[in-house]
């Protein structure tokens, strides 16, 4: 059954406290579909105009809607980090997705159903809707200045008005099922690369998810900052879920996980996100290819393979600049020996040593073609879209072609 999307004329949607972009909603089976577009093509046309029109001020209009969103409503502040500057980027982000999904609708709703669970661990209310949605209207009315007419404001207004009541139902359902967040003791920290750790976490209530997917963590030592970490394990009967964690330059939550956190401090876990999971590759064999700790999600996947009684032929590639940098490679191979549908081959780009040389996109072109196979990709975003092209090229398919939104937290740097 196909659901329309509901035009209440409720106010425009709300910026997420954490990542506004956070891409495809994870895997729900009832998510709802939009059966026709929400806007009018005229109605889209004028909403993109506008975006172009702001675009080359965007950055200013960003923290004049936070300022006047804190001056007019003091009471959404708590809902925020203290700090901002991360915070405004996500906002853009979002403004732009909901742009590009302006004209496409089932995509629309999933992304904003998406949004309305994630935002229930901020505590976000309903009540909360019609302030951002001034605020933003406002900002975006200040900054494309004359060429802001009542006609902009009408089909933005209407389009927000879509997006908040998505945002809201889907909230309201989720609330229904599950707790917005959930409390997670870590039990075991362990050094596993330069900079890097395994945390293992035991979240104090059941907590369901797929392998595949990622998890947005809070510390206790800096409240309201979350970071997005795919777990590197299948679900286990213990319930216990383990992060790999890279500490990188000023990241916030990343360091404290890998330089501070100790068995015994308590965490907060948002739901589970993400739609990198292996229900969506039931026939064929699968290509998993890896990058840094991008390996974490691809590790849990061939841990679901195995749990599935090993039905598919796996091909991992694991690439890196350098040897040391060569991150999980023995702990795959360790995997492979266990399990013969399991091959493994590690990749460096920067040095020459014994083995297999080149960027993973030159390796994969080198072992391929790989049409006939489903395919997982994890990493830095450059890699992604490289292995990608190169993978279209070569005759994959895109629906074949599966890894997490390039804008998620999972991917940044905090």
């Amino acid at each position: 059954m196909r659901l329309r999307i509901r035009r209440s004329g409720s106010t425009p949607v709300p910026a997420s406290p954490e990542d506004l972009d956070p891409g495809p909603a994870e895997y729900h089976p009832l998510e709802p579909e939009a059966a026709e577009p929400p806007l009018s093509a005229y109605e889209i046309e004028l909403v993109r105009a506008s975006a172009t029109v702001v675009e080359p001020v965007v950055a200013d209009m960003t923290v004049y809607f936070y300022a006047i969103l804190f001056a007019r409503y003091p009471q959404v502040r708590p809902l925020f980090p203290p700090g901002m500057d991360a915070q405004r980027g996500r906002l853009l982000r979002a403004l732009l997705r909901i742009v590009d999904l302006v004209d496409d609708p089932e995509n629309l709703v999933r992304f904003c159903g998406h949004l309305g669970r994630d935002h229930r661990k901020f505590g976000a209310l309903r009540d909360h809707f019609p302030a951002v949605g001034e605020c933003l209207l406002a900002s975006l009315a200040r900054y494309a200045g004359s060429a802001w007419t009542q006609e902009m404001a009408a089909a933005w207004t209407k389009a927000y008005g879509v997006v908040a009541d998505v945002m809201i139902g889907a909230a309201e359902q989720d609330a229904q099922s599950r707790p917005a967040v959930w409390p997670a003791t870590i039990v075991h920290r362990v050094p596993c690369g330069p900079g890097i750790a395994a945390v293992t976490v035991r979240p104090h209530m059941p907590y369901e998810h797929a392998a595949g997917q990622y998890v947005s963590v809070e510390t206790p030592w800096y409240p309201k900052q979350w970071r997005s970490y795919s777990p590197a394990n299948a679900p286990r009967e213990d319930g216990t879920l383990t992060f790999h964690v890279r500490a990188v330059p000023g990241g916030t939550v990343s360091n404290a996980l890998v330089h501070h956190a100790a068995p015994g401090d308590v965490v907060r876990l948002g739901a589970p996100m993400g739609d990198m999971v292996l229900d969506v590759a039931v026939h064929n064999d699968l290509l998993l290819v890896a990058g840094g700790t991008g390996l974490a999600p691809i590790r849990a996947l061939i841990e679901e393979v195995a749990r599935r009684g090993g039905r598919h032929q796996v091909n991992l590639f694991i690439g890196a600049r350098t040897g040391a940098e060569l991150y999980g490679v023995d702990d795959m191979l360790r995997m492979a020996q266990r399990h013969h549908w399991l091959t493994v081959r590690g990749a460096v780009s920067d040095e020459y040593i014994p083995g297999i040389r080149g960027s993973l996109p030159q390796v994969l072109a080198e072992y391929g073609p790989w049409y006939q196979h489903d395919v997982f990709l994890s990493g830095p975003t450059p890699m992604v879209t490289s292995a990608t092209q190169t993978l279209t090229l070569t005759g994959t398919s895109p629906e074949r072609i599966h890894h997490d939104p390039f804008d998620t937290s999972a991917l940044a740097a905090t």
